[in-house]
C-alpha cells in the first residue's frame, strides 16, 4: 500500500513523455470571413450566448464565462480569465472587461477591452464533414476532405471533439493570463455519472535550453519555447476521460499525494509576449474519449494535436457550410429590415440545433441494448400487447449516428441538463413546417426517420429522447412516449414534407410507420368518452399541469386529430395500391370531427371555443390560446378546394370551403387572440390574464411563448386579419436580439417584457415561428410540388411598395417570387423560374392573370399595421387592432388601447382623391405618417383618442367612402 501511495505521489503532478509526445502550437492569423450576416451588441453579463453544432456546444454568459460540451459530455464549466500585467500591481478580472459580443453564423466573438490589453474570444462548433444543406445533395466526409483537408473532415466527424475556442491577445506589456475552470466530465442527463474527475497534467518534452520560437512574421522573438502539455480528466473507470490544454500554457497548482486533501482551482497559465504573440491565435483544445481506446492519455493527446492542426481547415469548412446554407435557403426582401434579419437568423438558429445522436455502437462501446421492449409511458387498455416485439431488433440496429433536431440550449449551471438539449418529437415536428418552408428537405427526412426509428410498436410517436438515452434503459423514465400530440403531428409533418418536396418515394418507403401512427390515433380505445376524438388518455395534450387536475380532452389535441385526419386523406391518395375509399374514409373522419368540435366546444358566452371537455360533457371554459390551432393546417380540404365523395371522385367543394378554418364561429377567437388579455407587446400568453388561474410567472397558466405567438399570427393571417397578423409576427421577430443574439427564447413573463430565468434561450420552435407565419401567413404561400403549383394569398402591409422571396423551394426546383403594389390599385405577383411547368395561382378573389403572373385587386383603403417593440421590463401598453372588416364602401376597425392614450394610424388610398368620412377617429390632413425609415413616400394618417378612465378601452372606427 505504501508503494502504491508513493507511486501515485509521483504520477499525479506530471508524467514524463517521450519525444514523440503531442506538440501543441499557437496558430497564425486565420482569414475569418466578414461576408455573412452579423449581429453586434454591448456585452451584458446576465444575457446568454450559445455556440451550437452537431457534435459540440459552448453555453455561457456574455461576460465570457462558459461551459463546454463535446456532446454528450459536459467537459468543463465556469471558465474564467484573470490577467496580470507586467509592472501593473492589480490583477484584472478579464470577464468584467467584456465589452462587445459579435454573433455570426460561423462564429461568435466576445471582446474584452482594458487599458492594458484587448482579448478576443472566438468560438465555433465545427460543421460535420458530411452535413447537408438545402438545395444541394449531401456530400460525404471524403468530399469534404477534398475541399478543406481530409484531416479536418475526419476530426469534425469524430465524437467527443471540440468545440473550438480561440484567444487572440493584443497587449501593451507582457501579460500572464490565468484560465480557471471547473472540471466536470459528466454525461448529459440521465446517464449515471461517476463523481468528481481526477486531474493529471501530462507534460510534453522538455524544450532545448536555447530553443527560440518564431514570432508571427517568422522573425526570431528571442522568447524561450515553452513546454507542451495537457490536462487529463480521469473518471473512475477507463472508458471515459477528457483532455484540455492551451498551446504554451502551464498547469496551475498540482498538489502532491502527500498533501492534506483540499480543493485547488484547475488552471492553465499562459504568458503572452506582445512582440511574439500579437496576431496569433491560442486555441483552447478540448476532447473527450468515450470508450477504452479513445480515453487513454496517448489517444487523447493525439486527438488534441490533430484538432490543433485542423483548426484552420475546420473554420473554412464551417464557413463554407453556412455560406452554402444561406445561398440555398429561402430569403425574404421587404422594406422591414427587422423582419428580413429575423427571418434569416431563424433559419440559422434552426440549423445550429442539428445534432448527432450517438449510441454505444457508434462509440465502439458494444451492443446497443437499450431499445429493448419500450413500455408505454402511460397505462394502456391494451396492456402488454402494446409493447414492441420482433421489430425491436431491427429498430435497434438503426439507432446510431443519426442527425436530428434538439429542442434548444441554455447553460446547465450545476446540473447535467443544458436547457432542453435533447430530442423532442413535437418540438421538431412543429419546426419541420419551417424547415420545409426554407427548403432543407434533407433535414426533414432525417428528422422524420429519427422519429420512425423510435416509433413504438403500436404506432405511437416518441416525445423525448435524451442525448444519452441510447446508453441506458430509457424505459425506466416516463418521458419517451409521454405526449399524445406527437402522433398526429407526425402525420401532419409527413403530409407537409411530401406536399412541399414531391417526395412520394419517401412516403412509400415509410408507409408502414405512417399507417401504424394512423391506427394508433384512430384506435377506439384511445377515445375513452366515445365521441370519436383522440383524447388525453394517451398522454398529455399540451399542458403538463392544470389547476383542478389534468384535462380529459383538450381542444388543442382535438384540433390536431381533425387536421391529421385530413392530412391522412391527402396522403392516402398518393400511396400506391390504396383505393379511393381509404382517402374518403379519412376525409370523412376529418369532416365529422370538425362538426363534433363545433358542437362540443363552442362557448357562445365567450364567442370562442373552450379549453377542454370533461368525460361528462361539461367544459372548462378558460380563455386560452389553443383555439388558434384551428388554422395551423389548411389541409381539411384538399389542395384544389375540393372534397372527396363516397365513390372516390372529386367534386366541387361546398360553400364552406371558402372558410379558412373548420370553426363555424372564428371571429370571436381571432379577436381574443389579438386582445391585450391574451396578447402582450412581446407575444401570446397561453391563458388570458382575466382568468382566475392566470399567473404570469407560471409555465402553463400565463407565460408568453413565441410558439403560441406563431400559432396566433398564422391564424390571424389565414383568418383574413392581416393587421393583427403582422403585429403578432413582429412580436416574435423583435425577439431576435432580446436575449441570445440571433435566437428566439423559449418563454417570457406574462406581465413584464423579460424572459424567464430558466427559459431555454436558443429554442428550436421559437425560431420556427418567425419563418412559418411569414411564408404561410404574410405571403400566404401554399406549395404543391405534385402539381407544381404555388398558391399565394399575400397580405403585404399598406406601406410596402414591394417584396421578394428568393430561392423558394417547390420540389427539386427553386423559384423567385416578386410582389409589388402597382399604381393602378392592384398588387402584382410575378414568378421567375427556369421550369415552365411551375404555375402560380391565388386563393383570394378578384385575381387576374397577366403575362408574368397575377394581378390582385387592392382594397380602396388599407391601414398600416402597428409595430411598437417594447422596452425591457415594460408592461403591455401598445394599442392593437382586433378586427378589420370590409363592407360596401366602408371599413370597420375594432381597436383597443390604454385609457387616455392616442394612436396614430397611417393609411393608404388607392385613389388619393377618395373622399373619406370617418367616425371614431380624426383625420390629420397636415400630418403625414412615416411608415418606416427610408420609406419612399409619407402616408396620410388619422388619430384615435381612447376614452378616459382606467385600464383598456375599446373603440370602433368606421371609414366610409
Amino acid at each position: 500500500m505504501k508503494l502504491l501511495a508513493f507511486a501515485l505521489s509521483l504520477a499525479i503532478p506530471a508524467i514524463a513523455q517521450s519525444p514523440g509526445a503531442p506538440v501543441f502550437t499557437p496558430l497564425p492569423p486565420i482569414p475569418f470571413d466578414t461576408s455573412l450576416p452579423v449581429l453586434r451588441a454591448h456585452a451584458e453579463t446576465e444575457k446568454p450566448f450559445t455556440v451550437a453544432g452537431e457534435r459540440a456546444v459552448v453555453l455561457g454568459q456574455q461576460n465570457g464565462v462558459f461551459e463546454a460540451w463535446p456532446l454528450p459530455v459536459k467537459l468543463l464549466s465556469h471558465m474564467t480569465i484573470e490577467a496580470e500585467i507586467e509592472g501593473y500591481t492589480v490583477p484584472i478580472d478579464v470577464n468584467q472587461q467584456a465589452a462587445e459580443i459579435e454573433v455570426r453564423p460561423d462564429r461568435t466573438i466576445i471582446t474584452y477591452s482594458h487599458i492594458g490589453f484587448t482579448v478576443r474570444q472566438i468560438m465555433f462548433s465545427p460543421a460535420s464533414g458530411a452535413s447537408s444543406t438545402p438545395g444541394a445533395p449531401s456530400f460525404s466526409s471524403a468530399a469534404a476532405g477534398e475541399r478543406v483537408g481530409s484531416k479536418a473532415a475526419s476530426i469534425a466527424d469524430q465524437p467527443g471533439v471540440g468545440p473550438i475556442v480561440l484567444y487572440e491577445f493584443d497587449c501593451v506589456h507582457p501579460t500572464d493570463f490565468t484560465f480557471r475552470f471547473t472540471p466536470e466530465l459528466r454525461w448529459m442527463w440521465p446517464e449515471r455519472n461517476e463523481g468528481v474527475p481526477g486531474m493529471e497534467w501530462i507534460a510534453g518534452p522538455a524544450a532545448a535550453p536555447n530553443a527560440k520560437e518564431p514570432g508571427p512574421s517568422g522573425a526570431i522573438s528571442g522568447v524561450p519555447l515553452p513546454n507542451h502539455g495537457y490536462y487529463i480528466l480521469h473518471a473512475d473507470y477507463p472508458d471515459l476521460a477528457g483532455a484540455v490544454t492551451i498551446p504554451g500554457a502551464q498547469p496551475g497548482i498540482l498538489a502532491p499525494y502527500q498533501e492534506r486533501p483540499q480543493v485547488h482551482p484547475v488552471e492553465l497559465r499562459l504568458h503572452i509576449d506582445p512582440a511574439r504573440d500579437r496576431g496569433r491565435l491560442f486555441p483552447l483544445l478540448m476532447a473527450v474519449g468515450m470508450n477504452k481506446e479513445s480515453a487513454t492519455n496517448a489517444a487523447l493527446g493525439a486527438t488534441l494535436q490533430r484538432l490543433n492542426e485542423s483548426i484552420p481547415d475546420l473554420y473554412k469548412q464551417q464557413f463554407e457550410s453556412y455560406k452554402k446554407l444561406l445561398a440555398n435557403s429561402v430569403s425574404i426582401e421587404t422594406p422591414d429590415k427587422t423582419l428580413n434579419e429575423a427571418f434569416q437568423w431563424a433559419v440559422i438558429s434552426i440549423e445550429q440545433l442539428k445534432t448527432k445522436s450517438l449510441s454505444k455502437q457508434a462509440l465502439g462501446g458494444g451492443d446497443n441494448k437499450t431499445m429493448g421492449a419500450p413500455e408505454p409511458a402511460l397505462s394502456s387498455p391494451k396492456g402488454p400487447s402494446h409493447l414492441a416485439t420482433g421489430d425491436d431488433e431491427s429498430k435497434s440496429s438503426m439507432i446510431g449516428d443519426e442527425t436530428a433536431l434538439v429542442a434548444g440550449y441554455y447553460a446547465s449551471a450545476d446540473s447535467a441538463r443544458p436547457g432542453f438539449g435533447w430530442f423532442f418529437g413535437r418540438d421538431a415536428l412543429y419546426t419541420l413546417f419551417a424547415v420545409n418552408g426554407y427548403g432543407n428537405f434533407a433535414l426533414s427526412r432525417s428528422e422524420l426517420e429519427f422519429l420512425i426509428h423510435r416509433q413504438r410498436d403500436d404506432g405511437k410517436i416518441m416525445h423525448e429522447w435524451s442525448q444519452t438515452a441510447a446508453f441506458i434503459d430509457w424505459r425506466q423514465f416516463p418521458y419517451m412516449y409521454a405526449a399524445a400530440d406527437a402522433t398526429p403531428l407526425f402525420i401532419l409533418a409527413m403530409a407537409d414534407y411530401v406536399r412541399s418536396s414531391g417526395d412520394v418515394g419517401f412516403l412509400t418507403s415509410h408507409r408502414d410507420s405512417l399507417e401504424k401512427a394512423w391506427a394508433f390515433e384512430t384506435d377506439p380505445a384511445h377515445d375513452t368518452d366515445h365521441d370519436r376524438i383522440y383524447d388525453n388518455s394517451q398522454g398529455t395534450g399540451w399542458v403538463e399541469s392544470w389547476p383542478g387536475g389534468m384535462p380529459h380532452q383538450e381542444i388543442y389535441l382535438a384540433l390536431l386529430d381533425q387536421q391529421a385526419s385530413s392530412a391522412m386523406g391527402y396522403l392516402e391518395t398518393l400511396l400506391p395500391g390504396t383505393g379511393p375509399k381509404e382517402a374518403v374514409k379519412a376525409r370523412r373522419r376529418a369532416e365529422d370531427l370538425a362538426n363534433i368540435i363545433n358542437s362540443e366546444y363552442y362557448d357562445p358566452q365567450k364567442h370562442c371555443y373552450a379549453f377542454s371537455r370533461n368525460p361528462d360533457g361539461s367544459l372548462d371554459r378558460t380563455t386560452t390560446v389553443y383555439p388558434a390551432l384551428a388554422w395551423w393546417s389548411n389541409s381539411w380540404v384538399n389542395d384544389r378546394g375540393q372534397i372527396f365523395n363516397e365513390q372516390g371522385s372529386q367534386s366541387s367543394a361546398p360553400s364552406q370551403t371558402s372558410r379558412t378554418t373548420i370553426l363555424e364561429h372564428p371571429d370571436g377567437c381571432l379577436q381574443q387572440l389579438a386582445a391585450h388579455t391574451l396578447n402582450t407587446d412581446w407575444g401570446l400568453r397561453d391563458v388570458s390574464n382575466d382568468e382566475k388561474i392566470y399567473d404570469g410567472m407560471s409555465y402553463h397558466q400565463g407565460s408568453v411563448w413565441p410558439l403560441f405567438t406563431g400559432w396566433a399570427a398564422l391564424a390571424e393571417y389565414r383568418g383574413n386579419q392581416p393587421l393583427a397578423g403582422y403585429q403578432l409576427l413582429m412580436e416574435n421577430a423583435n425577439l431576435t436580439k432580446t436575449q441570445d443574439l440571433g435566437a428566439v427564447t423559449e418563454l417570457l413573463s406574462g406581465d413584464y417584457f423579460v424572459p424567464f430565468g430558466r427559459s431555454t434561450s436558443h429554442q428550436l420552435w421559437s425560431s420556427a415561428m418567425v419563418i412559418t407565419p411569414t411564408l404561410r401567413g404574410l405571403f400566404g404561400l401554399d406549395i404543391d410540388a405534385q402539381t407544381k403549383t404555388i398558391t399565394v394569398n399575400p397580405h403585404l402591409p399598406a406601406n410596402w411598395e414591394k417584396a421578394a422571396l428568393r430561392n423558394l423551394p417547390i420540389g427539386s426546383d427553386r423559384v423567385d417570387l416578386f410582389f409589388a403594389h402597382g399604381a393602378n390599385g392592384t398588387q402584382t405577383v410575378q414568378l421567375e423560374s427556369s421550369n415552365p411547368q411551375i404555375k402560380l395561382a391565388a386563393s383570394t378573389p378578384d385575381v387576374g392573370q397577366t403575362r408574368d403572373g397575377l394581378e390582385i385587386q387592392r382594397a380602396p383603403i388599407q391601414i398600416v399595421p402597428i409595430n411598437n417593440p417594447p422596452l425591457p421590463g415594460s408592461r403591455t401598453e401598445s394599442a392593437r387592432i382586433l378586427n378589420e372588416t370590409y363592407g360596401t364602401h366602408k371599413l370597420a376597425l375594432t381597436i383597443e388601447g390604454p385609457a387616455k392614450s392616442d394612436l396614430v394610424l397611417g393609411y393608404f388610398l388607392v385613389n388619393p382623391n377618395l373622399k373619406l368620412n370617418v367616425t371614431g377617429a380624426e383625420l390629420n390632413p397636415d400630418r403625414r405618417y412615416a411608415s418606416y425609415p427610408g420609406a419612399p413616400a409619407l402616408l396620410p394618417s388619422m388619430t384615435v383618442h381612447f376614452p378616459p378612465g382606467e385600464g383598456w378601452k375599446g373603440i370602433t372606427v368606421i371609414l366610409a367612402w
